[in-house]
């Protein structure tokens, strides 16, 4: 199958071929029918999967078919670097139909946006707080709103954005069509989605929420203050080519960023104390090369396209399973292989019985000199940890210690 086969605007298929893309993928060969058609959608899939050209396309064709007015589509997205390469997708393809495109996001002044918002686009791709910001001082309107689309659904709930998602949507016609990318489908989703949505589609793609196979998983249990060590020597290993190291906090984030500079390290930060400027950049020198190395929170874990990462370092471990499987999906893309490694503490026994339990599968433990003892509190299916004794199984808290 190919894109031609959709009956796309020529002009949008020019774009297109200008980027070498031909074969639609499977959430797009799922979801680009059913949109076209109006309908509402929950589409479930992966991050990388295609999800973005997955509502652009057919988005565009229905906005080009009639007159262009003032904010016919919204997209909102959890994070400044998802709005901007969801932005600079739908613009590109835009500008062919002469649909114009906004991104408002934070980190960025008010003017630039305000200008954009009042000279009227077609299509606000923005993050839902610096949007409902310019929605109360009367910056932005959506009388003429015909599609929303909720992209990275989850992560957005997941970052405490609900009620801003709520007092967005309640100031947009009901008379719209809605879709909804996510790439978990928790309870909270549906919920959402039975509030907002009419009747929608639910479109399920691969396997949802599971690393790739080609992902190699390595556990390594370490004391926390012996971890900047390891992660130093490990970094010095001729085999990682380039590395993303997550942390919890930003603290803890520009603490690392600096002590690894501070050994030679060609590393960049990138969390939410830091400008949009700075962020842009770090992400730029890591793609082009300049860092090896990129230390970050969580809000590098999902919507950028990276390519060519072959370590994903977990620094801190972390706290659920969704955050862990978009951690390591930095790497192993485009059918390529990749590492994935998490320094666990004594401490991690709750969120590493969360991952495990998550993946079905006890993770291997590296037997490295400075190795300590981590309990493993799930067990997979068949796993015997008990034994009998006079008709009464005696076990020693459920769990394993692994060292």
């Amino acid at each position: 199958m190919h894109f031609e086969d959709f009956e796309l605007d020529p002009r949008l298929l020019r774009v297109l071929d200008t980027k070498g893309i031909e074969t639609p993928t499977m959430i797009q060969r799922e979801a680009i029918p059913a949109l076209f058609e109006g309908r509402d959608m929950v589409a479930v899939a992966q991050t990388g999967t295609g999800k973005t050209l997955a509502y652009a396309l057919p988005a565009l064709m229905r906005l080009a078919e009639g007159r262009v007015q003032r904010n016919m589509m919204l997209v909102l997205a959890p994070t400044r670097e998802l709005a901007q390469q969801v932005h600079g997708v739908i613009a590109e393809l835009g500008k062919a139909v002469g649909i114009r495109c906004a991104a408002v996001y934070g980190g960025t002044g008010f003017g630039p946006q305000i200008d954009a918002l009042k000279k009227g686009v077609g299509i606000v791709v923005a993050t839902p707080g610096r949007l409902l910001d310019h929605m109360r001082r009367g910056n932005a309107r959506f009388d003429d709103l015909m599609i929303l689309v909720l992209d990275e659904a989850d992560r957005m709930l997941d970052m405490g954005f609900l009620p801003d998602i709520k007092s967005i949507i309640r100031k947009l016609p009901e008379q719209r069509q809605t879709v909804m990318c996510s790439a978990t489908f928790p309870r909270e989703i549906a919920r959402l989605s039975e509030e907002f949505l009419r009747e929608p589609q639910r479109i399920e793609v691969g396997q949802i929420a599971k690393p790739v196979d080609a992902v190699r998983q390595m556990l390594y249990p370490v004391h926390p203050e012996r971890k900047l060590g390891l992660l130093k020597t490990m970094l010095r290993e001729k085999n990682v080519d380039s590395a993303m190291i997550f942390l919890r906090t930003k603290p803890r984030t520009e603490r690392v960023a600096k002590a690894l500079r501070k050994d030679g390290f060609k590393v960049q930060a990138i969390h939410g104390d830091r400008s949009q400027r700075q962020r842009n950049e770090a992400l730029a020198g890591f793609r082009s090369g300049k860092y090896r190395f990129l230390v970050a929170t969580d809000v590098a874990a999902r919507g950028l396209d990276i390519q060519a990462v072959s370590h994903v370092i977990n620094y801190d471990i972390p706290e659920n399973p969704d955050d862990y499987i978009h951690r390591i999906g930095r790497t192993a893309r485009a059918s390529a292989e990749g590492d994935a490694v998490t320094f666990v503490t004594p401490a991690d026994m709750l969120p590493l019985e969360a991952i495990e339990r998550a993946l079905g599968k006890n993770l291997p433990r590296a037997d490295w000199e400075g190795a300590v003892p981590v309990i493993s509190l799930y067990q997979p299916p068949g796993v015997q940890t008990g034994r009998k004794r006079r008709g009464i199984t005696h076990r020693r808290r459920r769990g394993r210690l692994l060292g």
